[in-house]
């Protein structure tokens, strides 16, 4: 396929602000899906392409929290493999799909995960002490939202964050930061398993990096100082636009 220098420069900006939010909130997917689904590239390259670009911001996501010591180095050592295998396991069903099947499957997983980040917020610290139970439930939590993120991705930052927050009694920063582990980890292994499928546009994908790692860089400096309420308002407005794009493109494709 070709892509006009046009395309290529807004499929970059798109990344950057989705690094960006994805680095403080979660949902970074839900611009670039839409965004590549856009530009007519067939479905299985247009999770490819994102994931050879996701795995740049969610790294440069990771650096940044690890600098300012908001990683539980332990608990990565557990949630880090956790979330590679999940990947494995969910794209490799994705790649065992009809791409016929995709689409409008993606659609209603959009819209599902678009609405989850936009009115579903992080509860309030918890208090007390995580029940004896809450580091298995929090390596199934890796396992099961790596799966997501291998086989769909958007939203998978928000949920894990939210995880964070009930099962572990992390502060909203901590749990942002802890949930970079496992985003890393299953969009490594989602990446490097489309690469091999050779499902990876890369100069599409390369560029997309380069926004991703400026927007995760940024993401992580501003989710340090706090605050993500703009970012949610810009991504509820985004996914809503799209949606109803892809929406009207659906009913009206033969």
């Amino acid at each position: 396929m070709e892509f006009s220098p046009l395309i290529i420069v807004g499929l970059f900006f798109v990344a950057l602000l989705a690094g960006l939010v994805d680095a403080i909130a979660g949902g970074g997917g839900l611009l670039t899906v839409p965004a590549l689904l856009a530009t007519g590239m067939p479905t299985p390259m247009v999770f490819g392409t994102n994931k050879g670009s996701a795995v740049f911001g969610s790294g440069a996501a990771l650096l940044r929290f690890w600098r300012a010591k908001l990683i539980d180095s332990k608990r990565a050592k557990v949630l880090f493999p956790l979330g590679m295998l999940g990947s494995f396991a969910g794209v490799a069903l994705l790649t065992a799909l009809d791409p016929k099947v995709l689409k409008p499957l993606v659609l209603i997983l959009l819209v599902v995960a678009g609405f989850v980040v936009a009115f579903v917020r992080p509860p309030a610290v918890q208090t007390g002490v995580p029940s004896p139970r809450a580091g298995v439930k929090t390596a199934f939590l890796a396992l099961f939202l790596g799966a997501y993120d291998g086989f769909f991705g958007p939203g998978t930052g928000t949920f894990l964050i939210i995880g964070f927050v009930v099962l572990r009694h992390l502060t909203l920063q901590e749990a942002s930061a802890n949930a970079k582990v496992v985003n890393f980890a299953s969009n490594l292994a989602a990446m490097l398993f489309l690469t091999w499928k050779g499902f990876v546009i890369w100069k599409v994908s390369i560029p997309m990096a380069a926004g991703q790692f400026i927007g995760g860089t940024l993401g992580a400096h501003l989710a340090v100082r706090g605050g993500d309420t703009l970012v949610r308002r810009v991504v509820l407005l985004v996914v809503l636009a799209l949606v109803t794009k892809l929406g009207y493109e659906l009913m009206h494709t033969p």
